[in-house]
């Protein structure tokens, strides 16, 4: 079954995965999917405090007497008379009867009594009980990835343990006669084959507990020992062997294990011969042959894939409106995918992107996909472009201050 690129991504949304979790230590937890949806217990701040070293006002004058000392940590019900203070420290809780804070630096002090040498607004300076988190508020969703920030945010609630999704496990496989692995000696008409360790890398960079299965020797019951080594993983992830004509049993090797065809083209450029499927409740894969059509796919489909075992809330591809920084013509009536580097002003289309091609998108930090019926852009034109590399760096310095 041909599809478009959004039907082949809805087919992909529309299965049904397993809910498989486990219970992980919360600094254990940094880039997993979080299982459930968790409140928090306490407010925070959990009490009026200070936000500076100074002294605790009770009404609205300009001198003081100061009648006590309160530190960060002390619990102390100090009640304030009009025109009383207390000497205060950042973070100390501050009792009921203190209407505002006032920096040391602004006052005179002499003796036991100050004078305001430069007012704050009543209220200034308190940090009050719940301004930060309610308690019963939720923190954390089910399905939000879990972040540094998180962290942060659920030890501050003293959580220790949380669940989580488990981590979708991948198996990779290699075939074709004319590819060897880097690590084996290449005959005349050989190439080393780089799909596979690019999956394998990328799918490790996306979180994914991956196994390289092996390289199928180029007969139907190696290649199906490949596949049932496999079937214990969530996904099977293949390149090649799918093209009308091919000398491949890939096909012949998934169809043996009641492989289910969910769609095997789509209407793009490069890597029309994507085919998406399941055995069981194993998803498989396979990406076109050709190095650069085989990563630019995986980044369509192959991530969305990932996503749903992951079990995240964020499934979809987000874009960036920028500008295309040239004139582009693209020849053929079909979705085309277009590599290319986004500055942070505009999106540079790469010099040479041919589907065969290796050395292009390390030169590149994402794409755009321009649809069938549109043939030409021109310079300035607003684009949508979607991240590959989010590592938003320059090599040289830029002035960030606004």
């Amino acid at each position: 079954m041909k599809v478009t690129i959004y039907e082949g991504i809805n087919k992909i949304i529309s299965q049904k995965v397993l809910n498989k979790t486990h219970i992980l230590p919360l600094e254990n937890a940094i880039g997993m999917i979080c299982a459930q949806t968790i409140k928090a217990i306490l407010s925070l701040p959990r009490f009026n405090n200070s936000a500076m070293d100074g002294f605790g006002l009770k009404g609205d004058h300009d001198s003081y007497k100061i009648v006590g000392k309160i530190l960060a940590g002390d619990d102390k019900n100090i009640i304030l008379k009009d025109k009383e203070c207390i000497k205060i420290t950042t973070g100390a809780k501050t009792p009921a009867s203190v209407d505002t804070v006032i920096p040391q630096e602004n006052t005179k002090i002499t003796n036991d009594f100050i004078e305001i040498i430069k007012p704050v607004k009543t209220g200034a300076n308190i940090r009050k009980e719940g301004e930060d988190i309610k308690q019963g508020e939720i923190i954390i969703k089910q399905g939000d990835k879990i972040t540094s920030n998180y962290i942060s945010l659920l030890a501050s609630q003293g959580i220790t343990h949380i669940e989580v999704y488990n981590t979708p496990k991948v198996a990779v496989f290699a075939s074709g006669s004319e590819l060897k692995m880097p690590y084996e000696r290449l005959e005349n008409s050989q190439i080393y084959n780089s799909n596979t360790p690019y999956i394998v890398s990328r799918l490790k960079e996306l979180g994914c507990e991956v196994s390289f299965v092996g390289k199928s020797k180029d007969n139907i019951d190696d290649m199906k020992k490949l596949v049932e080594n496999s079937l214990d993983h969530d996904l099977i992830i293949t390149s090649g062997g799918v093209s009308v004509g091919e000398a491949d049993f890939t096909k012949e090797a998934f169809n043996a294990f009641g492989f289910e065809t969910i769609f095997d083209k789509v209407d793009i450029k490069p890597g029309k011969p994507t085919t998406f499927g399941k055995i069981g409740k194993t998803f498989v894969l396979n990406l076109p042959g050709n190095p650069l059509a085989a990563a630019l796919n995986f980044e369509i489909f192959g991530k969305i894939i990932i996503n749903i075992l992951n079990h995240t809330n964020n499934i979809y591809h987000d874009y960036i409106t920028t500008v295309i920084s040239e004139d582009f013509t693209k020849n053929k009536s079909v979705a085309t995918v277009i590599p290319g580097f986004f500055n942070g002003e505009n999106f540079k289309i790469a010099k040479q992107f041919g589907p065969n091609m290796v050395n292009v998108l390390n030169n590149c930090n994402g794409f755009i996909v321009i649809d069938k019926d549109t043939n030409k852009l021109s310079k300035g034109e607003s684009i949508k472009f979607l991240p590959i590399n989010w590592e938003f760096y320059s090599e040289n310095f830029k002035e960030f201050l606004i």
